[in-house]
């Protein structure tokens, strides 16, 4: 057992105190010896280093930005490739793998090696990489980087180990698969292309065999050349110059016909008896005008030939094509079968689509049964075999941004029974339509891991929507959606006012989630300053919200002034001044006491019908006051035991009775310290400083207010662009340790103070009263995604110090730059059974107070026990003088037993509210209380509080409020997120700072288990949405689209491996159809040759080493295992399988030769037996 001493001299086991320092690690509500300290804490910590390790898991949602696509048709394994260098590979449901390539360069097209469980990418830096999909990881084998020609087009052959390489000069490069080097058999512009032709041809957009024989090659030029190449004689076949531009070709499966698509919108059919001019060019969106001219259409980009055994008709399938004049037409798809033509129209541009057919061999009947079409922000299957090509309905989360993402939160270890009931009522809402065939994506195998425990994942939006998603054993599917904005009224049309002109855009976004999986109370604090509480019930209601208005506004500006020693400020006793309780406050304002107190939003205010499921019970809005808005909520906590709800804002804290529906406390931050409070505060008037308190109070997760008439909309690029003036007035504003950077890279997202402008503005603002917008305003901005925040500021308003002020920027210490803000933000809140003064002997229902200034207050809470007496009695409400101080914005609490156990918050038990009632069995509230354990029993009364700060963690033994231990975080960036997670039967608090540093620190002793650099820039949209949970994992928004999972704990990433899919499934290669002796006979038949002989080293040479380089794959020795197993292993092993079938025809060969021999002698044995008897007459014998 590892004992931790406490020495009463205020050293501490993980981080020494100097003397001069001891006060700031020390209880801010007395001196160190006053603390009443156990002489010796026994805790046995049994975490240490070797249990974290930090591993991406799985990644969630669309693919941001794609580019490409492919698949292969034995394995049915979808790739898809994007702008920022990842492959996502999709099989049947939980076969989901995401690769990235270390440059980043963007994908441009991607090649199956079809069966064998590899994939070749072609990047935007030139560099073709093979990947070997044969591991659960997939890994590079080999790159091979061009040098002085640009890649613009791949084709692999079926069954081919060369790869044709089309490049922007026009020439063609041949690649062997197995070894990564180029042959030297190079098809060249100049060679191609007629001598007498004074033209490039351009860029190669088009490399394709040809069905009826693989020895020609069929190149597409993007000026419009079209060239049969014959490898074996190395000479053009013929030679097709059209007039407009080509952009994709496609074969029929008989081979002696292909279409091309062009610029113009028009579709060429060609047959190669006769190429002079193509035997068909059709416009199918382009109406013939009365001076017979076609109108103009738009390019078509990809054309798709295939036919069907059932149809004589064959599928033409393409993208594009519309006529120009038709403006604001969607993006479509066009399906032509036969004389009837279907246009599928999609909601974002088509990047990619491709025909997925029942057999791999080109020179088949190609039998088309789904197309699967890449949009630029959906992914669509589209089944060809019914008549109204309905889509099949997506596995994947591929509609996580339906509406963009604000906010997230995690929750591991949830009651079991919560995913089924969630499930059950979200089913009931879903879509109909959908194809009845199931997903043509089934390659792969997957199975639920040993280790799987019940998880869920719930994200807020934009539009005020939120989704619960079942994220058990690393999938991710829908559970239930939720809408916030249905317990509001819609605006009229033409109706403006004050709550209108606050939310224009999103007025109902997403910013916090509080959720209480036990007694599934749900609340959600929205843009605008609007907290909602749900209750969940399996029946319908008709039933009427009940709506609270709050006055969380302060009159009074707080001009702090640290006192003479900044690190010893000054503390009142508490125990010599008793307690000042506040009166509960039924209602915090009056329609007539100010004019303008309204709210943003009006609540429905009749009786409304809620469907089973998440049922609204309560509404609070904070007001206008005197025409000012409503600051940004910045905090929330509730507690279904306690049956109460907690915000803050930087103006202050208010406490909600949700079972009475009454407010209990509306205070500002000031007015809860009392006597106790650590600063030398001074007071201004207030109209003097009005303009100032709302020109930088505004700014919360997703949405700024502003009068000016040009607003900035940004869906998916930046926030806001700054004035030179407001960009000097911003980078000030940023050395203050817990103000918002307007700028994007911003500071921590849990502080929301409201710094005053007075000292930063000229002058001449001092006197009369501003306009709302003036040159200290800065823009604010509309209800954004946390997949937005991005903000590019103009180059040249930009100094070296505003380059600096981003995530990573040392911020200077909350206790040392207190004289620069005006505003104390509540930061954090939590409801706990805790110790408000020293004298107590019994822990009580508590609120901890954490703020933007790194003070913790301790707001005890008197609540009646009785059920009978708690629905009508009013719940006490008394702040103290109870303080503890830290460096930075205080952001989490978390609470332990004496034992280092983590002590759960009491809750209630869920009971369906909407029940039938049974006379038996009257409904009472049941509450969990979680008693001391006996570790705690032990050691005495008491429990230990953590404390988590930007720069700081602390643990502070109550009711003595003595600092046990302390560890200074870091000096050099600020904590984003910290949490108090539970990881292999233990607790540690995890951390997640600016820096892009993932650490873990023990409990109670806070030594550091884990610091690693994982994310080396950290944008607002992560930190945004970065969460903890208990297990070892965490998940953040990577882009607009994705949500990226990651494992910090060694036995979460030992049991990966268990948990993912495997790709790829040994699967035999279909046979190739017997096309009989008459098609063979008449040229019908594919021509097979042997592409060794003609590109081979022996034949062709090497290629030039100057033109590409062999890179080897960084896939460490898992990837070199697994190219044992991959593409060369494969061969070698077939090369075996065929020495074994020439073994074995060996054999069979003598034994027919014996066979032959022995039939031999018999005929001779029989002849000479004939001969012998020929003569002789019946009775001789």
């Amino acid at each position: 057992m590892k004992k931790f001493r406490k020495v009463l001299d205020g050293l501490t086991t993980s981080s020494p105190v100097n003397p001069s320092g001891s006060s700031s690690c020390g209880s801010a509500a007395g001196t160190p010896s006053a603390a009443q300290t156990p002489r010796e804490l026994e805790i046995q910590e049994t975490l240490t280093s070797e249990h974290f390790q930090i591993c991406k898991t799985v990644r969630h949602g669309f693919t941001y930005q794609p580019t490409a696509l492919a698949f292969d048709p034995v394995q049915k394994i979808l790739a898809i490739g994007s702008r920022s260098g990842g492959v996502r590979l999709l099989g049947r449901p939980g076969v989901d793998c995401y690769c990235l390539h270390e440059t980043g360069a963007a994908v441009l097209q991607l090649q199956f090696l079809i069966n064998e469980g590899a994939l070749v990418t072609a990047c935007a830096d030139d560099t073709l990489h093979l990947w070997n999909l044969r591991q659960r990881r997939p890994a590079v084998l080999h790159s091979l980087k061009f040098n002085r020609e640009r890649i613009t087009f791949c084709h692999l052959p079926f069954q081919s180990k060369w790869l044709y390489v089309g490049t922007e000069r026009g020439n063609t490069h041949i690649v062997n698969i197995e070894s990564f080097v180029l042959s030297g058999y190079v098809i060249m512009w100049n060679k191609a292309i007629e001598l007498s032709t004074k033209t490039h041809p351009g860029p190669v957009v088009h490399l394709s065999d040809s069905p009826k024989d693989e020895g020609k090659l069929l190149i597409g030029f993007e000026s419009g050349t079209i060239i049969m190449w014959d490898l074996r004689a190395k000479r053009a076949d013929f030679r097709i110059y059209y007039d407009e531009a080509i952009h994709s070709a496609s074969w029929h499966h008989d081979g002696r016909q292909f279409m091309c698509s062009h610029s113009d919108g028009s579709l060429s059919m060609w047959n190669l008896r006769n190429t002079a001019k193509p035997f068909q060019v059709t416009f199918p969106h382009g109406k013939t005008q009365r001076d017979g001219r076609k109108e103009s259409c738009k390019p078509i980009l990809k054309v798709e030939y295939k036919t069907s055994r059932n149809s004589s008709e064959a599928f033409v399938i393409f993208s594009g094509g519309l006529s120009y004049d038709k403006a604001g037409r969607r993006p479509t798809l066009t399906i032509m079968h036969g004389k009837a033509i279907t246009v599928l129209e999609m909601d974002y541009p088509i990047v990619d689509f491709m025909v997925l057919c029942d057999t791999p061999y080109l020179n088949e009947i190609q039998e088309p049964y789904a197309v699967v079409v890449l949009l630029e922000k959906d992914f669509v299957v589209v089944d060809l075999t019914q008549s109204n090509f309905p889509i099949f309905e997506n596995p994947y989360p591929m509609d996580i941004h339906e509406s963009p993402v604000t906010c997230t939160a995690y929750f591991a270890d949830c009651p079991p029974d919560i995913i089924p009931i969630l499930y059950s009522i979200g089913a009931k809402h879903k879509k109909t339509g959908y194809s009845h065939k199931e997903w043509p994506l089934s390659g792969g195998t997957w199975t639920v891991g040993s280790q799987a425990y019940p998880e869920i994942i719930i994200t807020g939006h934009a539009d005020g929507s939120i989704k619960f998603w079942d994220a058990t054993a690393i999938t991710l599917q829908m559970l239930y959606k939720l809408k916030t904005s249905k317990v509001f009224e819609k605006p009229k049309t033409g109706e403006v006012g004050r709550g209108a002109e606050l939310v224009e855009d999103d007025p109902f976004a997403i910013q916090m989630i509080s959720w209480c999986p036990q007694s599934r109370i749900f609340c959600v604090v929205g843009i605008s300053t609007h907290v909602i509480l749900y209750r969940f019930s399996k029946h319908d209601a008709n039933t009427t919200i009940t709506s609270l208005e709050v006055r969380l506004q302060c009159d009074m500006e707080d001009v702090i002034s640290p006192s003479d020693t900044e690190n010893t400020p000054y503390f009142s006793d508490p125990s010599s001044h008793s307690p000042q309780p506040q009166p509960p406050s039924p209602r915090s304002s009056t329609p007539d006491s100010v004019r303008d107190s309204i709210p943003c939003l009006k609540v429905k205010n009749r009786m409304i019908r809620m469907p089973p499921g998440y049922q609204a019970e309560l509404v609070v809005q904070l007001l206008w006051v005197d025409g000012e808005p409503p600051q940004q909520i910045s905090s929330l906590d509730l507690n279904s035991a306690y049956g109460l709800l907690a915000f803050g804002n930087c103006n202050g804290v208010a406490v909600v009775d949700y079972l009475q529906k009454t407010v209990l406390l509306c205070m500002s931050t000031l007015e809860l310290y009392g006597s106790a409070d650590p600063f030398q505060r001074l007071t201004r008037s207030p109209r003097k400083n009005r303009q100032s308190t709302t020109d930088f109070c505004m700014r919360g997760l997703s949405n700024f207010y502003s009068d000016s008439k040009k607003r900035t909309r940004t869906s998916y690029q930046s926030l806001t662009e700054l004035s030179d003036n407001q960009v000097s007035l911003d980078l000030e504003r940023s050395k203050s340790p817990t103000s918002d950077h307007v700028n994007g890279h911003c500071t921590s997202p849990t502080s929301q103070p409201c710094p005053s402008g007075r000292g930063r503005v000229p002058g001449g603002l001092e006197g009369p009263r501003l306009a709302r917008r003036g040159p200290g305003r800065p823009p604010f901005r509309k209800a954004q995604s946390a997949a937005c925040m991005e903000v590019s500021l103009p180059v040249s308003s930009l100094t070296e110090e505003s380059r600096e002020n981003s995530f990573s920027r040392s911020r200077s210490s909350s206790v040392s730059s207190i004289d620069k803000e005006t505003k104390e933000a509540v930061t954090t809140l939590q409801f706990a059974e805790s110790y408000s003064r020293k004298s107590d002997t019994l822990p009580t229902p508590c609120l901890w107070v954490g703020t933007s200034l790194g003070l913790a207050l301790i707001i005890p809470l008197s609540i009646p026990t009785d059920e009978q007496e708690r629905q009508e009695d009013p719940v006490t409400v008394a702040p103290t003088a109870t303080v503890l101080m830290l460096k930075g914005s205080v952001l989490r609490f978390g609470f332990l037993d004496c034992g280092g156990a983590l002590i759960l918050n009491p809750y209630e038990v869920w009971r369906d509210q909407h029940a039938p009632e049974e006379p038996d069995r009257p409904r009472k509230r049941k509450l969990v209380n979680f008693s001391p354990s006996s570790s705690q029993e032990a050691s005495g009364d008491g429990h230990l509080a953590v404390v988590c700060s930007e720069r700081q963690a602390k643990v502070f033994l109550m009711p003595s409020q003595a600092c046990l231990y302390v560890h200074n975080i870091t000096e050099s960036s600020f904590v984003l997120r910290a949490d108090v997670v539970s990881v292999c039967n233990s607790v540690c608090l995890a951390i997640f700072c600016a820096n892009g540093h993932i650490m873990t620190l023990s409990l109670p002793s806070l030594r550091p288990l884990l610091d690693v650099n994982y994310l080396p820039l950290t944008d607002m949209r992560i930190a945004r949405t970065f969460c903890f949970t208990n297990g070892g994992q965490a998940l953040y928004l990577c882009s607009p689209t994705e949500i990226q999972r990651i494992a910090y704990s060694q036995e979460m990433c030992d049991n990966l491996q268990e948990m993912l899919g495997e790709l790829f499934t040994p699967i035999e290669t279909p046979e190739a159809q017997n096309r009989g002796f008459l098609k063979g006979f008449f040229g019908g038949n594919a021509q097979t040759f042997d592409r060794e002989e003609l590109f081979g080293e022996a034949a062709a040479g090497k290629g030039s080493r100057s033109l590409a380089q062999h890179i080897p794959g960084q896939g460490g020795m898992e990837g070199m295992k697994a190219a044992a197993g991959g593409v060369v292993g494969e061969l070698a092993r077939a090369r075996i399988a065929l020495d074994e079938r020439g073994q074995r025809l060996g054999e069979l060969e003598e034994r027919t030769a014996l066979m032959m021999t022995s039939a031999e002698t018999f005929s001779k044995h029989a002849h000479e037996l004939m001969l012998k008897c020929k003569d002789k007459k019946w009775y001789q014998f």
